[in-house]
């Protein structure tokens, strides 16, 4: 069930007493509304993996410096004193709580901590190394755009100002110097708008350089980097001062940090009692398409952490996601016997290889065709993976191969790709049936008989019409999104929404980056317009999400199968119901095939 006083992890100090904790982060996250758990440091990754199951945040304290062989570098004289036992716990805390998508505060000591697991540097110290010339003597950096490129262009203050004294002598609850807060920031809603913020400050080291999955948020008038937040939309922000010291003291100006981490906490909970109690399904993935002849190769690519694929086992275990539809993936091609041929070995032969990656994987992933397997998979703690094809040239001319491949396994077929086939006209072709071919049509009829979803990804609006017509059970579009949002072929005018909804049929949100806008790099927040747009067309019970992954699609925010939960809680954000997001993601698919089975045993 959803937390009403989530559960906060906080990293604990070592020192000559063993595990400390300074009463301010206990009592400020107790303040907020939260449970803290302290984490004494420890190197037993297998239990911190366990504990990171439980908890639905993480706060990050501060402390020693963090050992700079860990970021390649040498040390300094400058360096201070390091507790290799904490920087191995808390890098390996942060890494994988980021794959996973829990929220995360980083205080002083923490912020470096998140900075260097995701990929970015610190100052072993800043008065060796850092100019104090402001913003633009730092080193590249990373900005809201998610594009490598100096700080200089970032809206960062860039007044000359001498180092400042970044550890004061005065006690811990009295701010000593200012930050300034960037503009657009999560930060700044956080703060009330307050651009300008009093701090304390208690370091010699600091953030010099963000990494891509971390943004500036405030920095010091001499330019060091005072708060970092995801530039991911993600529930991530790490601060250069200590917000838990002004608590204890009655001073609550800090205390919307800790309010913030709370809260992203509770509904990341809710997050997780969604898709532990619901089937979470994409219903488009093209994984198979990095199968290779190796079968070995195969199985470890889908069965290990690889960041050659979107979607294997450890991402989709991450990101709380129960079942994916891969699919067997052909391009257009000649239309001669030949290429036929070819077309429907290829098919057959990627359905062998997911065949054989489930049959490695046994023990963590099975084959499914309906919702009761789902179900069933996910009571023996397994994955579960759906077979389809995209695009019909798999059967040519030939109908007979419908059979064969429903034997095989395939809930959907897409009725062609990127360029007319013998079945339809796409949506990137010349039009050359006008919609269905008398071919195409019985086609249709066929995959109805034999209950496979017809799929009208890609199709010309011509065929989505034919097919709409002629189909006698609901029709799908597996990864389609909105053309009033993004005016694409490939993407779903609102009459063919309202059509579909009419008769029953689901559109899948896809994230593919061309489909969701024309200029810019888009996120996880315009797949969230896009289905929020579908569900105000088509009613809540007639949209979902299909990635696309490994076919191109994936948006910082969600870019592969470990942040599926990640949608998730923007859609909480934005206000679905929990009945409603379960429809969302799969309930309204699995119904359509539910209905399209019921249709065959009719």
């Amino acid at each position: 069930m959803t937390r009403q006083h989530p559960l906060i992890g906080i990293t604990g100090n070592f020192g000559d007493k063993g595990c400390e904790l300074a009463e301010g982060y206990y009592l400020s996250v107790l303040k907020a509304g939260g449970t803290p758990v302290v984490i004494p440091p420890h190197k037993d990754k297998e239990a911190l993996a366990t504990l990171l199951n439980d908890l639905d945040g993480i706060l990050f304290s501060g402390g020693g410096d963090i050992n700079p062989l860990l970021m390649g570098e040498e040390p300094l004289p400058e360096l201070h004193s390091v507790c290799p036992k904490r920087d191995e716990q808390e890098l390996f805390l942060a890494l994988e709580a980021f794959h996973r998508q829990i929220p995360m505060l980083g205080i002083c000591r923490g912020i470096q901590v998140m900075a260097v697991a995701l990929g970015g540097k610190v100052y072993q110290d800043i008065y060796a190394q850092h100019k104090g010339q402001g913003a633009g003597d730092m080193e590249q950096e990373v900005c809201s755009d998610n594009k490598e490129q100096d700080v200089s262009s970032c809206s960062l203050p860039l007044a000359p100002c001498p180092l400042l004294k970044h550890s004061q002598d005065m006690p811990r609850h009295y701010a000593s110097h200012t930050v300034a807060i960037k503009e657009g920031s999560v930060l700044l809603s956080i703060y009330g708008n307050k651009q300008t913020l009093p701090v304390n400050s208690f370091h010699h080291q600091a953030v010099s350089k963000t990494g891509p999955h971390l943004k500036i948020a405030a920095t010091s008038p001499d330019g060091i980097i005072e708060a970092v937040e995801s530039s991911e939309h993600k529930a991530l922000l790490g601060v250069q001062w200590h917000p838990e010291c002004f608590i204890p003291a009655g001073d609550e100006s800090h205390m919307a940090v800790f309010r913030w981490l709370v809260s992203e906490a509770r509904t990341f909970s809710q997050a997780k009692h969604i898709h532990n109690t619901s089937i979470i399904l994409d219903s488009h993935c093209d994984t198979p398409m990095f199968f290779t002849d190796n079968s070995r190769e195969n199985i470890a690519l889908f069965g290990t952490r690889s960041d050659k694929v979107l979607v294997n086992l450890p991402k989709m275990k991450e990101g709380r996601l129960d079942a994916s539809v891969m699919v067997a993936y052909l391009p257009q091609g000649p239309r001669t016997e030949d290429a036929y041929k070819a077309a429907t070995e290829k098919a057959n032969r990627l359905l062998t290889q997911m065949d054989e990656i489930v049959q490695a994987n046994n023990d963590r992933v099975g084959f499914a065709e309906t919702a009761e397997d789902i179900l069933r998979l996910k009571a023996q703690g397994k994955k579960a993976i759906l077979r389809g094809i995209e695009n019909g040239y798999a059967i040519g001319k030939n109908i007979g191969l419908l059979e064969q491949f429903k034997k095989r396994g395939i809930v959907y077929m897409t009725l062609c790709h990127n360029g007319d086939n013998d079945i339809c006209d796409s949506a990137r072709g010349n039009a050359e049936h006008g919609g269905l071919s008398a071919f195409g049509r019985e086609v249709v009829q066929e995959m109805n008989r034999l209950g496979i979803l017809v799929d009208m990804s890609h199709a010309s609006e011509k065929s989505f019409y034919d097919a709409l017509e002629l189909s006698k059970v609901p029709v799908v579009c597996s990864h389609s999104s909105a053309r009033a949002l993004c005016d694409h072929p490939r993407n779903l005018t609102d009459d063919q929404m309202r059509a579909l909804a009419k008769a029953g049929g689901v559109a899948q949100t896809t994230v593919y980056q061309g489909f969701l806008r024309t200029d810019g790099q888009a996120t996880v927040i315009d797949a969230i317009e896009h289905l929020c747009h579908a569900a105000k067309i088509m009613g809540v019970e007639h949209v979902g999400l299909g990635t696309d992954f490994d076919g191109d699609g994936g948006v910082p925010g969600l870019a592969d199968a470990s942040e599926i939960i990640n949608f998730t809680r923007h859609l909480l954000r934005r206000q679905f119901s929990e009945q409603d997001i379960r429809l969302i993601m799969g309930g309204n698919f699995l119904r359509a095939i539910g209905l399209c089975r019921k249709g065959l045993s009719s």
